[in-house]
Protein backbone atom coordinates (compact mmCIF):
# COMPACT_ATOMS: atom_id res chain seq x y z
CA UNK A 1 0.00 0.00 0.00
CA UNK A 2 2.88 2.05 0.40
CA UNK A 3 4.41 1.82 -2.56
CA UNK A 4 1.44 2.49 -3.95
CA UNK A 5 0.76 5.70 -2.48
CA UNK A 6 4.81 6.67 -3.19
CA UNK A 7 4.36 5.68 -6.78
CA UNK A 8 1.37 8.28 -6.89
CA UNK A 9 2.64 10.86 -5.11
CA UNK A 10 5.85 10.70 -7.45
CA UNK A 11 3.16 10.80 -10.44
CA UNK A 12 1.35 13.88 -8.81
CA UNK A 13 4.94 15.55 -8.50
CA UNK A 14 6.26 15.20 -11.70
CA UNK A 15 2.88 15.96 -13.76
CA UNK A 16 2.77 18.98 -11.51
CA UNK A 17 6.62 20.17 -12.37
CA UNK A 18 5.52 19.37 -15.90
CA UNK A 19 2.21 21.95 -15.96
CA UNK A 20 4.40 24.51 -13.69
CA UNK A 21 6.66 24.51 -16.59
CA UNK A 22 4.35 25.40 -18.94
CA UNK A 23 2.52 27.82 -16.79
CA UNK A 24 5.64 29.48 -16.58
CA UNK A 25 5.00 32.26 -19.60
CA UNK A 26 6.22 35.54 -20.65
CA UNK A 27 3.70 38.21 -19.55
CA UNK A 28 5.89 40.83 -20.28
CA UNK A 29 4.85 43.76 -22.64
CA UNK A 30 8.63 45.60 -22.11
CA UNK A 31 10.28 46.14 -25.23
CA UNK A 32 13.06 42.91 -25.98
CA UNK A 33 16.15 44.73 -25.04
CA UNK A 34 19.71 43.83 -26.93
CA UNK A 35 23.17 44.52 -26.96
CA UNK A 36 23.63 48.24 -28.00
CA UNK A 37 19.90 49.32 -26.58
CA UNK A 38 19.88 52.22 -24.00
CA UNK A 39 19.60 50.72 -20.75
CA UNK A 40 15.74 51.64 -18.97
CA UNK A 41 15.75 53.89 -16.26
CA UNK A 42 14.31 53.26 -12.88
CA UNK A 43 13.92 54.75 -9.39
CA UNK A 44 13.68 51.58 -6.61
CA UNK A 45 14.20 51.05 -2.95
CA UNK A 46 16.54 48.80 -1.79
CA UNK A 47 16.08 46.35 1.19
CA UNK A 48 17.04 49.60 3.68
CA UNK A 49 14.27 51.75 2.11
CA UNK A 50 17.01 53.95 -0.46
CA UNK A 51 16.14 54.58 -3.75
CA UNK A 52 18.24 53.70 -6.51
CA UNK A 53 18.04 54.92 -10.18
CA UNK A 54 20.75 54.05 -13.20
CA UNK A 55 21.68 57.86 -13.23
CA UNK A 56 23.26 57.38 -9.70
CA UNK A 57 26.17 54.37 -11.03
CA UNK A 58 26.95 56.62 -14.37
CA UNK A 59 30.47 56.35 -15.13
CA UNK A 60 30.50 52.52 -13.67
CA UNK A 61 29.34 48.98 -14.75
CA UNK A 62 26.16 47.77 -13.55
CA UNK A 63 25.02 44.34 -13.34
CA UNK A 64 21.64 44.11 -12.56
CA UNK A 65 20.19 41.01 -12.23
CA UNK A 66 16.52 39.70 -11.88
CA UNK A 67 15.57 36.51 -9.92
CA UNK A 68 11.60 35.50 -9.29
CA UNK A 69 11.87 35.19 -5.18
CA UNK A 70 13.38 35.94 -2.29
CA UNK A 71 15.07 32.81 -0.62
CA UNK A 72 14.46 30.21 -2.83
CA UNK A 73 17.21 27.87 -3.58
CA UNK A 74 18.34 29.31 -7.23
CA UNK A 75 17.71 32.67 -6.10
CA UNK A 76 19.46 32.13 -2.70
CA UNK A 77 22.28 30.69 -4.62
CA UNK A 78 23.20 33.45 -7.16
CA UNK A 79 22.36 35.80 -4.61
CA UNK A 80 25.00 34.53 -2.54
CA UNK A 81 27.37 33.90 -5.50
CA UNK A 82 27.41 37.52 -6.64
CA UNK A 83 28.30 38.04 -2.62
CA UNK A 84 31.13 35.85 -2.58
CA UNK A 85 32.79 37.72 -5.39
CA UNK A 86 31.72 41.46 -4.36
CA UNK A 87 35.74 42.73 -4.66
CA UNK A 88 35.94 41.12 -8.14
CA UNK A 89 33.13 43.36 -9.75
CA UNK A 90 34.33 46.46 -7.41
CA UNK A 91 37.57 45.94 -8.97
CA UNK A 92 36.14 45.61 -11.92
CA UNK A 93 34.44 48.85 -11.42
CA UNK A 94 31.28 46.88 -11.04
CA UNK A 95 28.14 47.50 -9.28
CA UNK A 96 26.02 44.86 -8.55
CA UNK A 97 22.23 44.91 -8.39
CA UNK A 98 19.54 42.41 -7.84
CA UNK A 99 15.74 43.33 -8.67
CA UNK A 100 12.58 41.37 -7.93
CA UNK A 101 9.19 42.01 -7.50
CA UNK A 102 9.46 41.33 -3.43
CA UNK A 103 8.97 44.20 -1.52
CA UNK A 104 11.71 46.27 0.61
CA UNK A 105 10.91 44.29 3.89
CA UNK A 106 11.22 41.12 1.80
CA UNK A 107 14.40 42.53 0.65
CA UNK A 108 15.83 43.45 4.32
CA UNK A 109 14.79 39.65 5.67
CA UNK A 110 16.85 38.49 2.60
CA UNK A 111 19.49 40.31 2.48
CA UNK A 112 20.07 39.99 6.38
CA UNK A 113 19.89 36.39 6.19
CA UNK A 114 22.19 36.24 3.63
CA UNK A 115 24.98 39.42 4.39
CA UNK A 116 24.37 40.28 0.65
CA UNK A 117 26.41 43.88 0.47
CA UNK A 118 24.91 44.94 -2.30
CA UNK A 119 21.68 46.66 -2.71
CA UNK A 120 18.62 44.58 -3.43
CA UNK A 121 15.91 46.26 -5.77
CA UNK A 122 11.95 46.65 -4.87
CA UNK A 123 9.85 46.42 -8.15
CA UNK A 124 6.33 45.64 -6.14
CA UNK A 125 5.15 47.65 -9.40
CA UNK A 126 6.43 45.07 -11.76
CA UNK A 127 7.60 48.74 -13.69
CA UNK A 128 11.27 47.79 -14.06
CA UNK A 129 10.53 43.88 -14.41
CA UNK A 130 8.33 45.06 -17.53
CA UNK A 131 10.86 47.67 -18.93
CA UNK A 132 13.25 44.92 -19.22
CA UNK A 133 10.97 42.51 -20.77
CA UNK A 134 11.68 39.92 -18.04
CA UNK A 135 7.87 39.48 -16.13
CA UNK A 136 6.68 36.08 -16.32
CA UNK A 137 3.92 34.33 -14.81
CA UNK A 138 4.27 31.05 -12.88
CA UNK A 139 0.90 29.48 -11.74
CA UNK A 140 -0.96 32.46 -10.95
CA UNK A 141 1.78 34.49 -10.09
CA UNK A 142 4.00 37.37 -11.66
CA UNK A 143 7.43 37.11 -11.58
CA UNK A 144 10.91 38.18 -12.02
CA UNK A 145 12.28 35.68 -14.83
CA UNK A 146 16.05 34.88 -14.04
CA UNK A 147 17.65 37.04 -16.53
CA UNK A 148 20.88 39.51 -16.18
CA UNK A 149 22.13 42.57 -17.74
CA UNK A 150 25.68 44.00 -17.87
CA UNK A 151 25.30 48.05 -18.61
CA UNK A 152 28.12 49.81 -19.18
CA UNK A 153 28.97 52.91 -17.93
CA UNK A 154 27.36 55.20 -20.24
CA UNK A 155 24.43 53.42 -19.66
CA UNK A 156 23.57 50.88 -22.51
CA UNK A 157 23.35 47.38 -22.60
CA UNK A 158 26.57 45.41 -23.60
CA UNK A 159 24.95 42.11 -22.64
CA UNK A 160 21.70 39.92 -21.88
CA UNK A 161 21.68 36.91 -20.31
CA UNK A 162 18.66 35.36 -21.25
CA UNK A 163 19.55 31.73 -19.62
CA UNK A 164 20.74 31.72 -16.00
CA UNK A 165 22.24 29.02 -14.31
CA UNK A 166 22.65 29.87 -10.76
CA UNK A 167 25.73 27.75 -10.46
CA UNK A 168 27.52 29.33 -12.76
CA UNK A 169 26.09 33.13 -13.58
CA UNK A 170 28.36 34.96 -11.71
CA UNK A 171 31.91 33.70 -12.87
CA UNK A 172 30.45 34.22 -16.82
CA UNK A 173 29.53 37.62 -15.92
CA UNK A 174 32.93 38.45 -14.62
CA UNK A 175 34.57 36.43 -17.47
CA UNK A 176 32.64 38.81 -19.85
CA UNK A 177 33.01 42.23 -18.19
CA UNK A 178 36.94 41.43 -17.81
CA UNK A 179 36.72 40.70 -22.00
CA UNK A 180 34.60 44.64 -22.34
CA UNK A 181 37.06 46.10 -20.04
CA UNK A 182 40.39 44.42 -22.65
CA UNK A 183 38.92 45.55 -25.49
CA UNK A 184 37.87 49.18 -24.86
Amino acid sequence: MVKIMNKAIASFVLGLSLVSLVLYTSVSSGSDLNEGDVAPGFNLQDQNGEWHSLEDYKGQYVVLFFYPKDGTPGCTTEACSFRDNIFEFKSLNTQILGVSLDDVESHQEFSEKYSLPYPILADVNESCADDYGVLGKFMMMTMAKRQSFIIDPQGKILKRYSKVDPDTHTSEVIEDLKSFRENI
